[in-house]
């Protein structure tokens, strides 16, 4: 059986690779495809207080379980199904509840951090890296946080600068040389989703 196609899309918070990926899936349609999001596998803390999980910095590398990542990617590579663990924001660790995840011919990895680990990045057919001006992406996420999950301005603002920022900067903007492309606006450039589109649906048909 044909070994599926992984492709791995990073960029930082706010840069459109939520758009970038669901335009790849829809230009995909009549293939295979599943979504696996880095989000979902952030460590569980229940062996911590609650106060000590209130301390995480959810944007920095050691955040995820990159290991048990890495191996649900294996599983799913080798066309077995996984049971995708799922993150519970209300107490800052993982819930009881997984997500039964089927092997597809295209696997999708999206996170910041998408591109960060090389034994992940060493899994990847296809590597791309969201690059959108750091005005745009604040501008995203402030509207994000208020609108979606009841922030204030002051919080999102302060989050950004003391966290989001530096983590980006030290972290995040690095990955992009490791990227085979950089799309620049996200979701807004068609071109480069065309051209991505083309090239995954060469690697299947090979």
């Amino acid at each position: 059986m044909k070994r599926p196609t992984v492709i791995g899309i990073a960029g930082g918070s706010g840069s459109g690779k939520t758009s970038v990926t669901r335009k790849i899936m829809e230009a995909l349609n009549g293939h295979s495809v599943v979504l696996i999001e880095q989000d979902y596998y952030y460590k569980d803390q229940s062996d911590k207080t609650f106060e000590e999980r209130l301390e995480t910095n959810y944007d920095h590398p050691f955040a995820f379980d990159n290991n048990l990542l890495i191996s649900h990617i294996r599983q799913l590579i080798d066309r077995q199904p996984v049971e995708i663990p799922t993150y519970n924001y209300e107490i800052h660790t993982r819930s009881d509840e997984t997500i039964e995840v089927e092997p597809k011919d295209v696997i999708i990895i999206e996170g910041i951090f998408a591109l960060e680990n090389e034994d992940l990045r060493n899994l990847m057919d296809v590597k791309l890296y969201v690059d959108t001006d750091s005005d745009i992406r604040i501008l995203r996420r402030l509207k994000r946080d208020i609108e979606k999950r009841g922030r204030t301005m002051d919080s999102v603002i302060s989050q950004y600068l003391n966290v989001v920022r530096p983590m980006h900067l030290q972290f995040i903007e690095p990955t992009k040389r490791f990227s085979d492309i950089i799309i620049p606006e996200g979701g807004e450039n068609n071109v480069a989703i065309d051209l991505i589109t083309t090239k995954i649906r060469t690697l299947l048909n090979e």
